[in-house]
């Protein structure tokens, strides 16, 4: 076996989304007039706004008009929280989508992330070129730790899932990327590394500076 696809998790890995998405909840919990916290943000952040939305309250289980309405007006928020703000990719992504790209290793997106999210930061960020394939929230019906996503992105990239690399920044990624039978490597942007270790990474970086494709084809020697 041997690197054939890196599959990147896209908040927390491509872009720092943390300040964007809290703002975001934020204002939608003030057009709802329902009470929101920074630790609700914490424990929540990373799921998919059907799971969120019923463990706040703010629609019921199963009401998946209400859902949908919800979470399309908080990513409508999010987006134009970006396009105001900006949005800078991570240190050491643009140079290892560089060095992916040269070696002819293809890269993927595999994200709870909606498609339109997406697109919106590829294109503020200048790398939408860098990506052959984005398995988004709207290819799968299940959310990480099931490894759907992953495994979706995978299929899209035409790769066997064991030859494919997973970043992640996030224990529920990790634990993702190992059910799709995918190497993994973590990055600390989110949690620290003690927290992640518990879920045994291939490898564990401050960031993505040190990495390039010859570090990733070392996970299988």
């Amino acid at each position: 076996m041997s690197l054939a696809a890196v599959i990147f998790d896209f908040d927390g890995v491509v872009i720092d989304s943390h300040v964007a998405h809290e703002r975001s909840w934020f204002a939608l919990a003030d057009e709802l007039g329902r009470p929101f916290t920074k630790e609700i943000f914490v424990s929540t952040f990373g799921q998919r706004n059907d799971s969120i939305l019923p463990l706040l309250g703010w629609a019921e289980e199963g009401d998946e008009t209400r859902i949908r309405q919800l979470g399309d007006r908080k990513e409508q928020i999010y987006r134009e929280t970006l396009r105001k703000d900006g949005v800078e990719p991570l240190p050491g992504v643009v140079g290892l989508l560089e060095n992916l790209r040269r070696a002819g290793i293809p890269c993927a997106i595999g994200t709870s992330t909606p498609r339109e999210n997406v697109a919106c930061v590829l294109e503020i960020t200048g790398l939408t070129g860098f990506f052959q394939a984005v398995a988004a929230s709207e290819d799968v019906t299940r959310g990480k730790p099931d490894p759907e996503v992953f495994l979706n992105a995978a299929a899209k990239l035409g790769v066997d899932p064991s030859c494919c690399v997973v970043i992640e920044d996030a224990q529920v990624g990790i634990r993702a990327a190992k059910a799709a039978g995918m190497k993994s490597l973590a990055v600390t942007t989110t949690h620290p590394a003690e927290s992640l270790a518990l879920e045994f990474p291939d490898r564990i970086e401050a960031s993505l500076v040190p990495v390039d494709t010859g570090y990733l084809r070392e996970m299988w020697r």
